[in-house]
């Protein structure tokens, strides 16, 4: 029929997972991948929130090409029989993309601003290992794939107020570049990305200028391109890139200066889901065994 869009074989369509997939970044670029015919795997907390998403991918209902998983991933037991039955069930992915985060300002003399910032790492840090872990063996079998990671380039120096994300998109960010040089021989690729500003729910609070604001349309396009060419490490927009650049080499009397200036983040008043789960660090696991290889 003319103009109609040509039918997918579902079984042979690549595979994306995108967690934080309810909203905001994660949802436009699950938007991103279904426009291009990948099957989708979406993680979240919120199932009617990832329902929604798959109403703007046009794939609600769609069991061949589209996968929900409600999912906190700071619960790595879970995430790991999730990892396990989308091995089981469709196979290894193509892209892995440990984009679920929280961004909050923190108040250290505060005592209960250490439980939002313990919070903070499991979501932004260990959540992100947990996602892409899974994957890693399956892949280096495999000899390919590419495992992402939502970094910031708030992980570039630390912000006043800011000692949690700062410290965590710090951490992924030297966690994926130990990952990228351990599995490029293997022909896995990975890949950071760190995002300036993007208007979506995490910064909609902030109360000072975010030059180069994208939408996350915009942000997604750019991103999918820069997984396409297996880059190392991209700076979306490019002129926050450059401003990266700056910040790695201003020396630190110049920089707690000018830096003493900048907006403080929107504290979070109540943590109250957060304080509902336990927290990796305050528990003891039981080793895992290792993940099936497909």
């Amino acid at each position: 029929m003319p103009g109609s869009r040509p039918e997918v074989d579902s079984t042979a369509a690549p595979i994306a997972l995108i967690t934080g997939a309810s909203d905001g970044i994660g949802a436009a670029l699950a938007v991103e991948y279904a426009r291009r015919g990948w099957r989708l795997v979406l993680v979240a907390r919120r199932l009617p929130a990832l329902e929604q998403t798959a109403r703007a991918c046009g794939l609600e209902g769609d069991t061949r090409r589209l996968r929900l998983v409600a999912c906190d991933v700071r619960d790595v037991d879970h995430v790991r029989r999730e990892a396990d039955a989308l091995l089981r069930d469709w196979g290894c992915p193509q892209v892995v993309v440990a984009n679920a985060g929280i961004s909050w300002g923190v108040d250290l003399s505060d005592p209960g601003d250490l439980d939002v910032a313990i919070d903070i790492m499991d979501v932004n840090w260990t959540g992100a290992l947990a996602t892409l872990a899974p994957f890693v063996a399956p892949m280096r079998q495999r000899g390919s794939g590419t495992l992402v990671g939502i970094a910031s380039v708030a992980g570039v120096r630390g912000l006043p107020c800011h000692a949690a994300y700062c410290a965590s998109k710090a951490a992924l960010i030297r966690s994926l570049e130990s990952l990228r040089v351990e599995l490029r021989p293997r022909g896995v690729r990975v890949v950071t990305i760190s995002p300036g500003y993007v208007a979506t729910a995490m910064t909609a609070g902030n109360r000072f200028a975010m030059p180069f604001l994208l939408t996350p349309q915009q942000f997604a396009a750019r991103a999918v391109h820069a997984i396409d060419a297996g880059r190392a490490y991209a700076t979306i927009p490019w002129q926050m890139g450059i401003l990266g650049m700056f910040l790695h080499v201003v020396p630190r009397a110049i920089y707690d200066r000018a830096v003493g200036f900048y907006g403080r983040k929107q504290r979070k008043p109540d943590c109250g889901p957060c304080r509902g789960m336990p927290r990796r660090n305050r528990r003891v696991h039981r080793r895992l065994p290792p993940v099936d290889t497909v």
